[in-house]
């Protein structure tokens, strides 16, 4: 039986490897020359080629995206100032309360004068005073002048006689003696009308420091604005350097927001922005600054918009998004998918061109979205491969199959 199972064996091989590599030879023992070439073409025929990659295209032309700036911030007043106290006094003015809407020059706090109208009083005085003794000063300059004139012509005279023999040296002696003391006189005289005319100076000094501490007594909003806070009430005590009020400017109001480092090269100053508040109000305006100097924890840029705000309905903080004017970039939209490295590690996508070569192409990658993937670095058409393009290299025949992705 195990012989007989051999011999089976070896007869089967026999019949296989004659079916396989000796067809040819058998069909023409079988059926004859002419079928034997019929059957080796057909065979031949049936033989696979080397086929060609197939590989899903994607034709895509490039669109304008990125025609503005979108950042979130928020609202800020456009001026803020604390009112304090510059002199001590008790306050005598009647309280303003918070909200309430103040106009440039209206009085918030206002002090008890005390004793500074007897001051001014005293000042001007003083003042007065000085102001009298200047002609006095000047009258006894002009008689200093002229006791000097005469003093020079008796010296001259006597000098002349002298010389004649006709006067003696203690004429002289007096004469000259006289001279030095009229000039000395003069000196003394020039000195006196200057100290009347400083004394005027500090006296005038006087009467400004006087006004401008009575001006002290009274707080006055610098601007049209709203009170942040209570004034400070009737009968307190201020002293130097204490709150009277809290005034905010809202009209205009300030938008603030930070912009990336990628993307501030592209706002401009004057550049329009719109916006829209948490409470929905939506509102216009135009870039009036933009940071040289980025922010050392989040290298973000600090950019502000100056929007109008005449019925105060924007608030100081409230949160907004804000979207600024600017230049446009042209981008290709594509699924994620696409992207590939190339033997350098350099991102980008494999194209297909009008030979149906495979072509790599670096890009830059511009914005993640849930449909896609924004790319700048492509022709403005380009047909991108998104299915086998792992399986493909540059220069490669492919034979591309065309699908139109949503963009």
């Amino acid at each position: 039986m195990r012989l007989f199972s051999v011999l089976m064996a070896l007869l089967v091989a026999g019949a296989i490897y004659a079916f396989v590599f000796e067809r040819a030879r058998l069909l023409a023992m079988m059926t004859g020359p002419q079928d034997a070439a019929a059957e080796a073409a057909a065979a031949q025929a049936e033989t696979p080629q080397a086929q060609v990659t197939r590989v899903v295209v994607q034709r895509s032309e490039a669109r304008e995206i990125d025609s503005a700036v979108v950042l979130r911030g928020r609202t800020e007043a456009d001026r803020v100032v604390d009112l304090r106290a510059e002199t001590a006094g008790l306050v005598i003015s009647e309280p303003r309360h918070k909200g309430a809407f103040v106009a440039a020059g209206d009085v918030l706090c206002r002090l008890d004068p005390g004793a500074r109208e007897a001051a001014l009083a005293e000042a001007r005085a003083r003042l007065a005073e000085a102001e009298a003794r200047v002609p006095e000063a000047r009258a006894r300059l002009e008689e200093a002048r002229a006791d000097l004139e005469e003093a020079r012509i008796n010296y001259n005279a006597a000098e002349n006689l002298v010389g004649s023999g006709f006067a003696s040296q203690t004429r002289v002696a007096a004469t000259r003696a006289a001279l030095r003391a009229a000039e000395a006189g003069v000196e003394g005289a020039k000195s006196g009308l200057e100290s009347a005319q400083a004394n005027i100076e500090s006296a005038r000094a006087g009467v400004t420091a006087a006004k401008e501490e009575i001006e002290r007594l009274t707080i006055a909003a610098p601007f049209a604005g709203v009170l942040e806070a209570d004034t400070a009430e009737i009968g307190s005590l201020m002293q130097p350097g204490a709150l009277c009020a809290t005034v905010l400017q809202l009209d205009p109001i300030t938008l603030v927001g930070f912009v990336s480092e990628m993307d501030v090269a592209r706002v401009a100053l004057n550049a329009k922005a719109t916006a829209r508040t948490v409470s929905n109000h939506e509102v216009a305006g135009r870039v009036s600054f933009v940071a040289r100097s980025a922010d050392d924890a989040t290298r973000t840029f600090r950019v502000e918009i100056s929007v109008p705000n005449p019925d105060l309905a924007i608030r100081d903080g409230e949160t907004a998004d804000i979207a600024i004017d600017a230049e446009g970039r042209m981008a290709h939209l594509v699924p994620q998918s696409a992207l590939t490295l190339d033997d350098e590690g350099t991102l980008g996508v494999r194209l297909v061109d009008a030979e149906n070569r495979v072509r790599f192409a670096p890009v830059t990658l511009l914005r993640d979205t849930p449909t896609g993937i924004w790319l700048s670095g492509l022709p403005e058409r380009a047909d991108v491969i998104v299915i086998g393009q792992e399986y493909v290299t540059d220069g490669v025949t492919v034979e591309p199959v065309y699908e139109e992705l949503g963009q």
